[in-house]
């Protein structure tokens, strides 16, 4: 019963509230670009090209009066929506003073009437995608924009908040982290620094090809099951003993037929067991295996980087966010404990980025289909008896104790339950596909 659960609706929690702390609202999922990596891209994706309506924004605002964020993108470009700029001002006319409205962008429309126009119209955040300070890499990763564009669009919001010193407006930039750009962080800050950017945010990336997975800059194992892997490795070594000797035939001989190996090899085997059990006692999934692939330089080489870039940050006083550089065993979600909602184009209510659209996704080195949550439709009632619903309650204080197994670190990942098109439950029978979410492990992160 939801009385029952630990969250007391009498508690501040966001989530709890009669109504959404922050919304998102996706204006328009046109875009002028056609980035090899985006969601668009991807196999089975099923997100049409539409803007939003006059008539559906209205309906949106009997949200805004408590409302302390609006974010108005979601796949797709919003200076292409052709009543931005009326959205923003309406929003500000009916938001708190303390709310703060804003959007990302690619910046490839950003000529100097429209820098004005943003810096006049209420606007609190913009944030510009950077994904390489070298001409070429952004240019790869960013398909049809050169970095010259994104030095333009910066130079003309200098400029225009400069002549509207009472402007609300606030720059910053987004880098997605891989493989190939990753070293070029700290460049993007400090040449971001010189440009008047106020704010960076720096996320992992989420492939959605296979052609992509291995640009991905992290593994998959969380804190808490390095901690105690390497814990074990280094007291393995200790006694003169390789964990990297433990593989598949060593464990399933070293169970069944202990006789058949070598006293060395069987104490490897033993000790792994060991470093299970306090994996198990401690809750922590820990997938061996995955483990003894680990590229301990990979990961050694993203926190070299990420120290660098906050010694940039500090230097030249950007206000930056950085993504984990491992996953956190620590999980939450930070839209439905921020009270969150989201909008699509055409009026759909959903509960996070990750359930917003159809599309797949790769977790690990398996394919995974993601769908929609859907708890309504604007056209067919008002948002806030959506929010209020018993489905989209429940579901939140559901996603607010967070209890799912970890399946990007579970051994037998992909199972059926997770890989199924259509979700049902996991192993622990809950029903929210929360348990491989990349958001929630501190991986990605994005404008909110």
């Amino acid at each position: 019963m939801l009385n029952e659960m630990k969250w007391d609706a009498t508690e501040n929690v966001p989530a709890l509230q009669d109504y959404p702390s922050k919304l998102f609202v996706e204006t328009t999922t046109h875009c002028n670009l056609r980035c090899p990596m985006c969601v668009k891209q991807s196999e089975d994706c099923r997100i049409i090209d539409g803007d939003m309506s006059r008539e559906l924004f209205v309906e949106i605002e009997p949200a805004f009066h408590q409302l302390g964020a609006l974010v108005l993108n979601g796949i797709g470009e919003p200076l292409m929506h052709p009543h931005i700029l009326e959205f923003i001002r309406r929003a500000r006319k009916l938001m708190p003073d303390t709310g703060w409205i804003g959007f990302q962008s690619n910046g490839l429309l950003l000529d100097q009437k429209c820098a004005h126009a943003l810096a006049n119209s209420g606007l609190d955040r913009l944030c510009l995608s950077v994904d390489g300070v070298l001409p070429e890499t952004f240019s790869r990763v960013r398909k049809g924009e050169e970095l010259s564009d994104m030095e333009q669009a910066l130079s003309s919001l200098a400029v225009a908040r400069r002549e509207h010193p009472a402007t609300r407006l606030k720059l910053g930039i987004e880098f997605v982290v891989m493989e190939e750009n990753k070293s070029q962080l700290p460049g993007a800050l400090r040449w971001a620094s010189e440009l008047g950017v106020d704010f960076a945010i720096v996320s992992q990336s989420l492939p959605y090809s296979a052609v992509y997975a291995d640009q991905v800059a992290y593994s998959n194992s969380t804190d808490q099951a390095v901690e105690i892997f390497t814990r074990w490795k280094d007291k393995m070594a200790q006694e003169g003993l390789d964990i990297y000797r433990y593989d598949s035939l060593a464990r399933a001989n070293g169970r069944h037929m202990s006789s058949l190996v070598d006293p060395r090899l069987a104490k490897v085997i033993g000790m792994v067991d060991e470093m299970r059990a306090e994996a198990h006692r401690k809750g922590v999934f820990l997938d061996v295996l995955r483990l003894l692939q680990r590229n301990t330089e990979q990961a050694a080489e993203l926190q070299d980087i990420f120290s660098a870039a906050q010694k940039v940050a500090e230097d030249t006083g950007i206000d930056l966010e950085l993504p984990a550089a491992v996953p956190n065993y620590e999980r939450k979600c930070p839209f439905v404990e921020d009270g969150s909602a989201f909008i699509s184009w055409d009026g759909a209510v959903h509960p996070c980025y990750f359930l917003w659209h159809q599309f797949r996704c790769f977790v690990n080195d398996w394919d995974r289909m993601i769908k929609p949550k859907l708890f309504g439709r604007l056209k067919e009632k008002p948002l806030l008896e959506i929010w209020q619903s018993e489905e989209f309650i429940q579901f939140r204080r559901n996603v607010l104790e967070f209890d799912y197994p970890y399946c990007s670190n579970c051994g037998v990942a992909p199972c059926d339950l997770v890989q199924a098109d259509d979700f049902e439950q996991d192993c622990f029978t809950r029903v929210e596909p929360c348990g491989a979410c990349p958001w929630a492990m501190g991986l990605l992160q994005c404008l909110q």
